[in-house]
């Protein structure tokens, strides 16, 4: 009787080492991890935030992932397999972000160039889109195949300006796409060059004018023909001030809450913080 409790004591002391070991290993692997949330370089890789799209970097402000960025430029851009701006008017294809100088460069895949005439549409954007990210001064609109009563040629003919020198029968001549205008009316029909905020207050039906194109970089442009324009919308954005090097120099990533677009740094996919990730900031 002895020899059998004996038996039954060491056979349950050897069945309860794999359970200690058990409990001793999730206990390391809970530090462990959060250890991970703590430190500052390790946060940064387990982001929920896409940094790139295509080939292009995604930063601050900007954000493709719901809760990145700043919430003013929030549902702004979907990236697929590209990267897109998107607005009222339609989804515009992003050629370049410049950072340093805070401007984007949007390509709209159905708007008419010197080389293809295209169905006119109207470029509209939200009103906070033209309050925080618009077009530039030298992006210029050209409205093309315009009626004579068309309001920019009388009544606001002011809202048309002289383009670096270029003239609408320079533009009806050298370009495939528009020579079809001169075809048309045996003449150069009227056109205006003219900034955004013409259309952004007047629709095409209301100009009157069949198509439009819009060129970038035109203060540079004096003495280059249509052919070599670049085609494209400039967008001019500012920094809003959220406390981001901090955040990012803590290894985080700012971000914003998504039910109250209150400030966040993103630290990981469970933890998130208002000001910075963990206690240390590196120099």
């Amino acid at each position: 009787m002895m020899k059998m409790m004996i038996y039954r004591a060491v056979c349950h002391k050897e069945a309860a080492v794999p359970v200690v070991k058990l409990i001793m290993v999730s206990l390391v692997l809970q530090v462990l991890l959060l250890g991970l949330q703590l430190l500052p370089g390790a946060v940064a890789l387990v982001s929920t935030c896409r940094t790139s799209c295509g080939n292009i970097a995604i930063k601050y402000p900007f954000g493709v992932d719901d809760g990145c960025g700043a919430p003013q430029f929030r549902h702004m851009l979907n990236c697929s397999t590209e990267l897109f701006f998107l607005t009222p008017s339609g989804n515009y294809k992003v050629e370049s972000i410049d950072y340093d100088k805070q401007t984007m460069v949007v390509y709209d895949p159905a708007m008419s160039t010197c080389s293809i005439l295209q169905p006119h549409h109207d470029f509209k954007m939200t009103d906070i889109q033209s309050a925080i990210i618009p077009p530039t001064s030298d992006t210029v609109f050209a409205l093309l195949n315009c009626s004579i009563d068309s309001p920019v040629l009388n009544h606001y003919s002011y809202l048309c300006f002289n383009f670096s020198g270029h003239s609408c029968d320079e533009l009806y001549g050298a370009c495939n796409a528009f020579r079809v205008f001169h075809f048309l009316t045996n003449s150069s029909p009227p056109c205006c060059f003219t900034g955004y905020d013409t259309v952004k207050f007047m629709s095409m039906n209301i100009l009157d004018c069949t198509h439009y194109t819009t060129v970038v970089n035109t203060d540079g442009l004096r003495g280059i023909a249509p052919l070599d324009w670049v085609y494209g919308i400039k967008l001019t954005y500012t920094l809003p001030e959220a406390g981001c090097q901090r955040c990012a120099q803590s290894g985080g990533t700012c971000g914003f809450d998504t039910e109250t677009e209150g400030r966040l740094c993103l630290c990981s996919a469970s933890s998130n913080s208002t000001r910075q990730c963990g206690t240390h900031i590196p120099k």
